[in-house]
């Protein structure tokens, strides 16, 4: 097997390649469907947005001056929300498992998607940006994204106004 210098788990290069089920779909019917994914106003998207519209936040969508094209932008927050798909961005959860056919392309590819990601959220964090990652497994519970999101924008609130040129600083809080 090639190095394709990605952290390919060594228990799957030891592994015969007839061991994997074949894909089910001709290569055109394969094509199409990938071409048939959406990256904007996808539905976990689309359930962020609304959610936070009914709490009463305004925000802006796609930002491209901003590092990573943020899917969600809450200006007067400073807090960007970014909506991931579990399986193109590499999640822990069941649905971001890669496929077992074809790794040699799937793990680089979810792995450079990986170091992207995080190197766009220190970029933005050095900016001066808050930056919450929401996966499309957690809009199942939309109550609970609803407390997430909410945690997430209420500490803005201990945040002093952003002054020219300066970061956001701390706010003393009386109990």
């Amino acid at each position: 097997m090639r190095n394709t210098g990605t952290a390919i788990p060594e228990i799957l290069t030891l592994l015969p390649r007839m061991v994997f089920p074949m894909d089910r779909l001709t290569p055109e019917q394969r094509s199409a469907n990938m071409a048939a994914v959406r990256f904007k106003n996808t539905r976990p998207e689309l359930i962020v947005r609304r959610l936070l519209h009914g709490l009463g936040y305004r925000y802006g969508l796609h930002a491209a001056n901003l590092p990573g094209r943020p899917d969600i932008v809450l200006r007067k927050r400073q807090s960007i929300v970014f909506v991931n798909g579990c399986f193109w961005h590499g999640h822990t959860c069941p649905r971001g498992i890669p496929p077992s056919s074809n790794i040699e392309f799937w793990w680089p590819k979810i792995n450079k998607n990986r170091l992207r990601d995080r190197r766009v959220r220190q970029e933005l964090k050095r900016q001066g940006w808050r930056v919450l990652t929401v996966w499309e497994c957690e809009t199942k519970d939309t109550a609970r994204l609803q407390r997430q999101l909410c945690r997430f924008l209420r500490a803005n609130r201990f945040l002093s106004r952003r002054r020219k040129g300066r970061k956001p600083q701390l706010v003393a809080r009386s109990l």
